[in-house]
């Protein structure tokens, strides 16, 4: 997490803010990623670097739909993982490999926003509610 949000923080130089959403993985909220993110936050590290600050939108427990890398990932494992036989790590890697570059690819080639086929069919009117616990069985 720690390499990724360095990368980002690079790429984005300049710029005055960066959001960082992601679910309620253990390694999200580790020490060592909260301890890099105050380090990179600090005002004299942003002026040395020109780097955005980092503010975190975590995603609530539970909900999986609404995290795009999981779907990313939710489909490589579909397409490539689950009822599969490959004879070395390698094969694999590479299997893998070739998956996000055919996908990254495509959506280069067909630029398109991603969620358009959850966004406006919400269970509630889209407001932030910290009493808000909402389930449903098709999001299981």
């Amino acid at each position: 997490m720690n390499k990724l949000i360095e990368v980002l923080i690079n790429q984005y130089r300049g710029q005055k803010q960066i959001f960082f959403s992601w679910d309620a993985a253990s390694w999200h909220a580790s020490k060592k990623v909260t301890e890099k993110i105050k380090e990179i936050n600090c005002q004299a590290y942003r002026k040395q670097h020109n780097t955005p600050f980092v503010e975190l939108a975590p995603l609530p427990a539970s909900a999986q739909f609404l995290n795009v890398i999981e779907s990313v990932f939710s489909g490589m494992a579909k397409a490539i993982i689950h009822n599969s036989n490959y004879s070395s790590t390698k094969q694999c890697q590479l299997a893998i490999n070739s998956y996000f570059a055919e996908r990254n690819n495509h959506f280069q080639v067909n630029p398109q926003r991603a969620g358009k086929k959850i966004w406006g069919k919400e269970l509630s009117y889209p407001v932030f509610n910290e009493a808000g616990i909402f389930k449903d069985s098709r999001w299981r």
